[in-house]
């Protein structure tokens, strides 16, 4: 008799049960052999997945992406409360410095490495642009799961918070000059870039003003309140709300929300931000388990044979790109060593703002193709899609691991939490 594994098919309130409660064993499971917990998450994640179970799939996981969203606004709200003006100014402007090296060189070192392997500039231009995008979920739940303090946890917070957004841009100016180029290769015309160069500096500058608003909203309303279940609530509806019009209007939710954070920890008193981080940090630990595990379904091992040349050059291009920019730029901001040292080990996690770019590409030059009649572009877009989604999985494993490495070298995880007598963490 064959077995059909639809047949165990779940609710989704089911399903985000089994997620919760098997989650958070395979979380405890992860730290006894000293791993991150989300490690356990993403490996719980996968096991449900298409690569074995199937019991997340691709409609289940497209019904269940505002848990993700949701986790992403926190993750993000939590990176922008670290982001005190009076403690960046302490950092210098080397922050500045290794947010611009870092995702320069990782664009230029792949772009360089994949047309030396291709010949394909348009195509080197694209993965390039990928390079600099990071995942700070990744980075943010190991400094909470570790209690991590320190100089370099503060870079981490200031880097993967805005490195993003110097992403988004490097992305919108390489994707409109390899359209361009694709362009002048079919038809011998150009088509003007400036509407693509323009998209996204809208999109940052319309993302920032969004945060401000809900972010000064936000604190004229918690500055009122003392009870932490209260300001809970009134952070999560701050954060559904920045969400929300992010996705209304195609906007950063990693920037809106992060700016709502940045608003609050730099015009309130301290006392207040402590309660505010207290009342937040009490639901991160159960949107880490959900959001991992999302994010573990979402990792195809099948696609990890497709990776092939180009996936490998992708990977040590960028590793080689983060790390040595980080480095690069710590010595002319002149930052502490262990900043130099460990700081581009910990911001080589990327998977969704890279995937969601790489669809982007799919869908833009897959369009290009049909209406200018360029098979080129279509190769392109499928490429970029099939290996960015195989090396995030790569990238989405070791990343975590690296950070974890990265704190532990600098002196930044207390010793009781470095094993896995770290209890009560998730």
């Amino acid at each position: 008799m064959n077995f059909d594994v639809s047949s165990l098919r779940l609710s989704h309130l089911t399903l985000l049960g089994v997620m919760a409660l098997i989650g958070f064993f395979f979380g405890l499971g992860a730290r006894r052999i000293k791993l991150p917990s989300l490690i356990g998450y993403m490996i719980l994640g996968a096991l449900l997945g298409p690569s074995f179970l199937d019991l997340i799939d691709e409609a289940t996981a497209e019904a269940l992406a505002p848990i993700t969203e949701i986790a992403l606004g926190f993750v993000a709200l939590s990176i922008g409360a670290e982001l005190n003006l009076t403690a960046l100014r302490r950092l210098g402007s080397g922050i500045v410095a290794i947010i611009f090296a870092e995702s320069l060189t990782a664009f230029g070192v792949v772009t360089i490495a994949i047309y030396g392997l291709t010949g394909d500039l348009p195509l080197a231009l694209i993965f390039g642009a990928m390079a600099p995008a990071s995942a700070p979920a990744g980075t943010v739940a190991v400094i909470q799961e570790y209690r991590a303090r320190g100089s370099l946890t503060k870079a981490l917070y200031a880097v993967v918070g805005f490195d993003d957004g110097l992403a988004i841009v490097i992305f919108g100016f390489a994707a409109a000059v390899a359209k361009s180029m694709l362009l002048a290769e079919g038809s011998g015309a150009e088509e003007s870039v400036l509407p693509s160069l323009l998209a996204p500096l809208v999109e940052i500058g319309l993302s920032l003003l969004v945060g401000v608003v809900v972010g000064f909203a936000f604190c004229q309303i918690t500055r009122r309140l003392s009870n932490g279940h209260d300001i809970l609530i009134v952070a999560f509806g701050a954060v559904l709300l920045g969400t929300g019009l992010s996705e209304r209007w195609h906007l950063s939710l990693i920037l809106t929300n992060m700016v709502i954070g940045f608003v609050l920890v730099n015009t309130q008193p301290e006392a207040k931000v402590r309660q505010v981080s207290t009342a937040v940090r009490e639901i991160m630990p159960l949107l880490f388990v959900l959001f991992f595990c999302l994010a573990g379904a979402h990792l195809r091992l099948s696609a990890l044979p497709a990776l092939g040349a180009i996936g490998l050059v992708y990977i040590l291009g960028r590793s080689v790109g983060l790390v040595g920019g980080a480095r690069i730029g710590g010595m002319l901001g002149k930052v502490d060593d262990k900043i130099k040292k460990y700081l581009g080990m910990g911001i080589l996690s990327q998977a969704g703002v890279a995937i969601g770019l790489s669809l982007i590409v799919k869908q833009e030059f897959e369009s290009l193709a049909v209406h200018h009649g360029l098979p080129h572009a279509a190769e392109i877009g499928a490429k970029v899609i099939t290996v960015i989604t195989a090396t995030s999985i790569v990238f989405e494993i070791g990343g975590p691991i690296l950070t974890k490495i990265a704190l532990e070298k600098a002196g930044e995880i207390p010793k009781a939490r470095t094993g896995h007598g770290s209890k009560g963490s998730s």
